[in-house]
């Protein structure tokens, strides 16, 4: 499986859950450490942790693969690293204050749904 097929599943995944201003980033020729960010938005604790749930199954079952997961929903941040593909969950609050968007300017936008 290609990293690519991995971090478009997971947007999908992440638009049909209802997920918000979801971002797919190419970050292959700026950073050693991913290939690909997916970073989304939930309004809610419940929501951010459904979301993650959502992408895991979804991996899981199409992708046969494991993220490291780290964060809590209740702190309004979550990630799943599955090596070659990130992806964050935010509250609003806590993205607007993280900016990985600007902090990843340079990154190809893939995927922009609002």
């Amino acid at each position: 499986m290609e990293p690519i097929e991995l971090a478009r599943s997971i947007a999908d995944t992440l638009e049909d859950k209802k997920g918000e201003d979801i971002l797919l980033l190419d970050l292959q020729d700026l950073a050693p450490l991913s290939d690909y960010f997916v970073i989304c938005s939930g309004s809610t604790d419940r929501t951010i942790k459904a979301l993650l749930d959502a992408v895991v199954d979804e991996a899981r079952e199409k992708h046969k693969v494991k993220p490291r997961m780290e964060g809590k929903p209740e702190e309004g941040w979550l990630l799943a690293d599955y090596g070659s593909v990130v992806v964050h969950i935010f509250s609003n609050h806590q993205r607007e204050y993280y900016r990985l968007e600007d902090l990843w300017s340079e990154a190809k936008v893939l995927l922009h749904v609002q």
